[in-house]
């Protein structure tokens, strides 16, 4: 029988094991408790902090700020140099910005790079400015290579050859009879062939001319001259070896080592077909592509909707984390300076009345944006004139009418000319205008090219990007290159002061005439803030990619530049001298070196 102390001493037993094993529990608990604190401090920690900066963010308040944290290639904290400090743990990377300019990476939404890097390793004619200098690369390049069948290149300007852009087959006859040459224009829009490349293509003088281009001959004799315009060179680029694979794969690297020079980190480009897409697979299977990539799936104008199914097709097999093949480019016209931009009234001043040239019927082209619309597919238009424009617009409003407003944000490139009765159409149909700002200045193109065809009136609307902003449509840059410059600090600053940037004009391979080179239109000037928009949280719009890139802020992509310069603090005429001394694409150094800084 137990007695009563024997009861309260057992009782003092198990109370003491209880109040042991309460004391393990607190202690495993503090010190669990402790390691996930420990753990989650670790797991805050930055791969990489930036402090001392004047980070100008592109947020919805367009704020600054002086510190940002990266971690696995997204942002994870923006502000002040104090709260930046619980980022840093001992293994993350620190640097100091000194105070220099760091903006998100920039999206360029109209370039060929594939192309234009293709071009770089060819007979390449950009920055020429006389036939004489023609004639000397050319020359070079043929005897650099004399087992290359085809000569091929291109970066001639229309300019030097006069209105219409008419280079002479027998230039090139004199240095290279025996082998065929074919080079395209600056602008992509017209070919220059010798003797052989055109006897090959099979042209006489009896060829008659395309429905979308012209071949261009003698008015006296009917001989071929040797310079096609637009779709007549297709007659000739038909009968040429297909680029490789593997020049493809080279002229990309050198373009996005170009581009990442400058800062950029996103791009939509603006032809693309299968190859080009296997081209873009290869480097990103590879780890070497540092761009996000919109791709503009190239309408064929010699198909009609039969196509349909196989852009849908690339569009599924070949979309990646990196590549979108989610746009389809129609080039509805070609270029004010050989006719063949289509105009809403008549050119003055030419051979016969005519309007330029619809690369596609207008009302056929409201069928096709009207079902590649209902597919989803964004629409990427080339619309130099105001009549192809407005047809562009006419498609858009055709497939609001039909689908309803499904938010697939088409975009018009281009845009040399717009009609003020068409402003207010880009807002209301939700149509983003993407001008190539670099254009956007008095020169040869413009004066001698352009001008005395269009007349003074229509002059008036060159590049209306402050207009066209004024209207409420969202304004989104692009360089075209390889036609012009990808620098984005040149593309701003003419856009602000409208002249030229370069001594040596993009288009023109020509050096600028100070006294010649008054700004055009100067009430279509935009700011500077307008201008960084374009070239970043709007163009991030285009590319359907705002929530993850375009701007510095938490939760998006480190991609972004830093600065040699603060924009906002010097003369307009000096952003064109901007070095870009670092770009970071998902928080990797992809340009410069972090310890340079």
């Amino acid at each position: 029988m137990t007695t009563f102390r024997g009861y309260r001493e057992k009782m003092d037993k198990i109370r003491r094991a209880k109040g042991f094993l309460i004391f393990i529990m607190i202690v495993t608990l503090i010190t669990s408790c402790s390691q996930k604190n420990n753990e989650l401090k670790k797991s805050s920690y930055a791969d990489l902090v930036f402090q001392n900066g004047l980070i100008y963010t592109v947020d919805e308040s367009r704020s600054w700020a002086e510190a940002m944290a990266i971690k696995d290639g997204i942002i994870t904290f923006v502000g002040n140099n104090a709260d930046a400090k619980d980022f840093i743990g001992p293994d993350t990377t620190t640097a100091n910005l000194k105070q220099r300019m760091v903006l998100p990476g920039m999206h360029d939404v109209h370039i060929h790079p594939i192309s234009g890097g293709v071009l770089s390793a060819s007979c390449d004619l950009n920055g020429l400015s006389t036939i004489a200098q023609y004639r000397s690369a050319i020359s070079n390049y043929a005897n650099a290579n004399p087992d290359v069948e085809w000569i091929l290149g291109g970066g001639w300007a229309m300019s030097v050859f006069g209105a219409g852009g008419k280079p002479s087959r027998k230039i090139i006859d004199e240095l290279i009879p025996d082998r065929p040459v074919y080079l395209t224009s600056t602008d992509g829009h017209s070919g220059w062939a010798n003797s052989i490349a055109l006897e090959m293509a099979g042209l006489t003088k009896d060829t008659p001319d395309p429905i979308d281009g012209i071949i261009d001959r003698d008015p006296e004799t009917g001989e071929l001259i040797g310079s096609l315009q637009e779709g007549a060179m297709n007659l000739v680029q038909r009968v040429i070896p297909p680029t490789t694979i593997e020049s493809k794969i080279a002229g990309l690297k050198y373009s996005i080592k170009m581009l990442n020079g400058y800062g950029i980190t996103s791009i939509q480009d603006a032809i693309v077909r299968e190859n080009d897409l296997k081209t873009y697979q290869n480097l990103e299977k590879t780890k070497q592509l540092s761009l996000r990539v919109v791709a503009s799936l190239w309408w064929e104008r010699d198909q009609g909707l039969e196509q349909i199914p196989h852009l849908i097709e690339l569009r599924e097999n070949y979309r990646s984390e990196l590549v979108s093949p989610t746009t389809v480019k129609i080039m509805q016209d070609g270029l004010v300076e050989n006719y063949t931009a289509v105009l809403v009234d008549h050119y003055h001043n030419v051979p016969g009345p005519t309007k330029g040239i619809p690369m596609i019927e207008p009302e056929f082209l409201k069928e096709v944006v009207t079902a590649l619309d209902a597919l989803g597919f964004q629409l990427h238009f080339h619309a130099l004139g105001d009549g192809a424009a407005r047809q562009s617009l006419d498609a858009v409003e055709e497939s609001v009418y039909e689908n309803g407003q499904l938010g697939n944000r088409h975009h018009v490139s281009h845009l040399q000319l717009i009609h003020p009765d068409d402003f207010d159409r880009f807002a209301e149909l939700e149509v983003v205008a993407n001008f190539q700002p670099l254009w956007a200045y008095t020169g040869d193109y413009l004066t001698e090219l352009a001008a005395p065809f269009i007349g003074a009136e229509r002059l008036r609307w060159s590049y209306a990007i402050k207009s066209l902003q004024n209207a409420g449509a969202l304004i989104a840059f692009g360089s075209d290159w390889s036609v012009s410059s990808a620098n984005p600090f040149y593309q701003i600053e003419t856009a602000i002061t409208r002249q030229s940037a370069t001594e040596i004009t993009a288009l023109e391979n020509a050096p600028v005439d100070p006294e010649q080179d008054v700004p055009l239109n100067i009430e279509e000037s935009i700011d500077l803030i307008t201008a960084i928009d374009a070239f970043t949280i709007n163009a991030a719009f285009v590319n359907k990619s705002e929530n993850l890139t375009g701007s510095i802020e938490v939760g998006k992509y480190a991609d972004l530049a830093v600065l040699d310069q603060n924009l906002f603090e010097i003369e307009s005429a000096e952003i064109s001298e901007t070095n870009v001394l670092l770009t970071l694409f998902d928080g990797n150094v992809v340009h410069g070196d972090i310890s340079q800084l």
